[in-house]
């Protein structure tokens, strides 16, 4: 079992920037995949970003040029460099982490609020 922690949520301004951290611990294995997925009221959740143990990243449209996803693989924690924030962006961002390339995730955060106003 994985356990996540969130952290790093908050209210910014429009054009602000945040970053959120994921601590992951427990029996994580390698490869493993952990992403950033995100749930504004009333939609359904989203996936932000992703990356694979060796780096690789994936982006959603709607983010690409603005969030950076990064991962240390020594302190087993992934991050979510947030820049150039729009009120759109408000939602609550959730941590997952999967071995390999198992088709569910193994794992969640609890979730951090990021609200984007002004």
């Amino acid at each position: 079992q994985v356990q996540l922690v969130e952290s790093g949520g908050g209210l910014v301004q429009p054009g602000g920037s945040l970053r959120l951290s994921c601590a992951a611990s427990g029996s994580i294995f390698s490869p493993n995949y952990m992403a950033w997925y995100r749930q504004a009221p009333g939609k359904q959740r989203e996936l932000v970003a992703g990356i694979t143990s060796s780096g690789r990243t994936n982006y959603a449209d709607s983010v690409k040029v603005r969030f950076t996803i990064s991962r240390d693989n020594a302190k087993n924690t992934v991050y979510l460099q947030m820049n150039s924030l729009k009120p759109e962006d408000t939602a609550v961002y959730y941590c997952a982490y999967k071995t390999g390339l198992r088709p569910s995730y193994d794992s969640w955060g609890q979730g951090t609020q990021v609200t984007v106003s002004s």
